[in-house]
């Protein structure tokens, strides 16, 4: 695998709507580094097996991974529980993930050019596709406040949903993504905690700033 050298590469796993998402969008703001929000090729991935479960195979992945387009990954119609699911579900497969696993470490590890490097978030990145980043962080939050961030995410986009159902989803999520045989999601003992139950996207953005700058200007 090519890949570029004297680069940023930023690695962070944390629940579902835990302001992950955020973050890594600040960062790579920041940081002009190439953001792959990598839940969302899952997502994409899940829709496929729900649309057309007669078709939905191995090779029908491979050709969608191959052609894929980031811009298609900020789809608003990826966010809803029954994809979620649905995306959790393909997620365990384990040559479902080798696919997406060799298309996320292409983006990782060799970016345009035009950037000075990643940032992934996700479920395995810190233990599986970037072991070596240079910056690894596990976020998260209390369970009933990432329920109503997602809720309000869901109302924003006029999604017929109440809090008690999206609780209950993101339960569902999180015991699927912890007890998956292939990549479960848990903090490696190199990565970084933060916790934002407490916290405003800006003042969880200034913690891992401050932490990158320290490194980055050694």
């Amino acid at each position: 695998m090519k890949k570029r050298k004297k680069i940023i590469t930023v690695a962070i796993d944390s629940p579902a709507a835990a302001g992950a998402g955020t973050q890594a969008k600040l960062i790579a703001k920041h940081y002009n580094l190439f953001k792959l929000e990598t839940g969302m090729i899952y997502r994409l991935i899940g829709k496929m097996r729900l649309k057309n479960p007669k078709r939905f195979n191995y090779l029908s992945v491979k050709k969608k991974i191959r052609n894929l387009k980031i811009n298609n990954l900020g789809n608003t119609n990826l966010l809803s529980d029954k994809i979620a699911t649905s995306a959790s579900i393909v997620a365990r497969d384990k040559k479902i993930r080798d696919i997406v696993h060799k298309f996320q470490q292409k983006c990782a590890y060799d970016p345009p050019k035009k950037y000075a490097g990643s940032v992934l978030d996700g479920r395995d990145i810190t233990s599986v596709i970037l072991k070596d980043a240079m910056f690894k962080f596990y976020i998260t939050a209390d369970i009933n406040v990432r329920a109503r961030r997602r809720y309000k995410e869901y109302k924003s986009l006029k999604k017929d949903i109440s809090f008690k159902e999206v609780l209950k989803s993101l339960k569902i999520r999180d015991k699927s993504d912890k007890t998956r045989k292939y990549g479960p999601l848990k903090k490696t003992k190199d990565s970084i905690l933060l916790n934002n139950s407490k916290l405003s996207k800006t003042a969880c953005f200034k913690k891992i700033k401050a932490i990158m700058d320290r490194k980055i200007k050694a």
